[in-house]
Protein backbone atom coordinates (compact mmCIF):
# COMPACT_ATOMS: atom_id res chain seq x y z
CA UNK A 1 0.00 0.00 0.00
CA UNK A 2 1.46 3.23 -0.88
CA UNK A 3 1.36 5.74 1.86
CA UNK A 4 -0.54 9.17 1.69
CA UNK A 5 -1.26 11.94 3.78
CA UNK A 6 -4.80 11.50 3.14
CA UNK A 7 -4.25 7.54 4.05
CA UNK A 8 -2.51 8.59 7.15
CA UNK A 9 -5.14 10.44 8.28
CA UNK A 10 -7.93 8.70 7.86
CA UNK A 11 -5.67 5.74 9.87
CA UNK A 12 -4.93 7.83 12.65
CA UNK A 13 -8.62 8.81 12.85
CA UNK A 14 -9.71 5.38 12.81
CA UNK A 15 -7.16 4.51 14.66
CA UNK A 16 -8.20 6.87 17.71
CA UNK A 17 -11.73 6.02 16.66
CA UNK A 18 -11.60 2.38 18.34
CA UNK A 19 -8.93 2.75 21.04
CA UNK A 20 -8.91 5.94 22.25
CA UNK A 21 -12.10 8.31 20.86
CA UNK A 22 -11.87 10.65 24.04
CA UNK A 23 -8.27 11.70 22.88
CA UNK A 24 -9.40 12.38 19.35
CA UNK A 25 -10.05 16.18 19.29
CA UNK A 26 -6.95 16.49 21.95
CA UNK A 27 -5.45 19.22 20.35
CA UNK A 28 -3.60 20.92 23.32
CA UNK A 29 -1.87 17.53 24.39
CA UNK A 30 -1.26 16.41 20.04
CA UNK A 31 0.63 19.98 20.06
CA UNK A 32 2.20 19.62 23.35
CA UNK A 33 3.89 16.46 22.72
CA UNK A 34 4.46 17.99 18.87
CA UNK A 35 6.58 20.56 20.77
CA UNK A 36 8.80 17.43 22.85
CA UNK A 37 9.33 15.74 19.64
CA UNK A 38 10.88 18.46 17.48
CA UNK A 39 12.68 18.97 20.59
CA UNK A 40 14.14 15.11 20.92
CA UNK A 41 14.39 15.90 16.24
CA UNK A 42 16.58 18.80 17.51
CA UNK A 43 19.12 16.80 19.83
CA UNK A 44 19.43 13.94 17.31
CA UNK A 45 20.45 15.87 14.37
CA UNK A 46 22.99 17.67 16.37
CA UNK A 47 24.47 14.31 17.35
CA UNK A 48 23.62 13.22 13.33
CA UNK A 49 21.51 10.01 15.13
CA UNK A 50 21.21 8.02 12.30
CA UNK A 51 19.26 4.48 11.50
CA UNK A 52 21.09 1.71 11.19
CA UNK A 53 20.30 -2.14 10.80
CA UNK A 54 16.65 -0.80 10.91
CA UNK A 55 16.76 0.04 14.41
CA UNK A 56 15.17 3.41 14.55
CA UNK A 57 15.03 3.90 18.09
CA UNK A 58 16.57 7.48 18.91
CA UNK A 59 17.66 8.52 15.74
CA UNK A 60 16.31 11.38 13.51
CA UNK A 61 14.07 8.93 11.37
CA UNK A 62 12.19 8.40 14.58
CA UNK A 63 11.73 11.67 15.47
CA UNK A 64 10.43 12.67 12.32
CA UNK A 65 7.70 10.61 12.13
CA UNK A 66 7.01 11.45 15.84
CA UNK A 67 6.83 15.06 14.56
CA UNK A 68 4.85 13.95 11.25
CA UNK A 69 1.86 11.97 13.57
CA UNK A 70 1.58 14.29 16.03
CA UNK A 71 1.22 16.73 12.73
CA UNK A 72 -1.32 14.42 11.63
CA UNK A 73 -3.15 13.93 15.04
CA UNK A 74 -3.56 18.13 15.18
CA UNK A 75 -4.75 18.46 11.71
CA UNK A 76 -7.33 15.70 12.58
CA UNK A 77 -8.75 17.43 15.65
CA UNK A 78 -9.57 20.18 13.00
CA UNK A 79 -10.95 18.23 10.50
CA UNK A 80 -8.22 19.56 8.05
CA UNK A 81 -6.87 18.04 4.61
CA UNK A 82 -3.49 17.95 4.55
CA UNK A 83 -2.99 17.19 0.82
CA UNK A 84 -5.27 20.09 0.06
CA UNK A 85 -3.72 22.84 2.28
CA UNK A 86 -0.65 21.87 0.93
CA UNK A 87 -1.47 22.06 -3.01
CA UNK A 88 -3.13 25.19 -2.17
CA UNK A 89 -0.33 26.94 -0.18
CA UNK A 90 1.90 25.83 -2.98
CA UNK A 91 -0.23 27.47 -5.39
CA UNK A 92 -0.01 30.43 -3.10
CA UNK A 93 3.78 30.74 -2.68
CA UNK A 94 4.70 29.91 -6.82
CA UNK A 95 2.27 33.05 -7.50
CA UNK A 96 3.91 35.17 -4.05
CA UNK A 97 7.42 34.04 -4.68
CA UNK A 98 7.70 32.94 -8.43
Amino acid sequence: MDLTLKRLQEYLYKKYSIYKPQELKNTQRYFLKLIEEVGELSEDIRENKRMENGNIKGTIEEEISDVLYYIVMIANTYDIDIEKCFRLKEEFNAKRYG
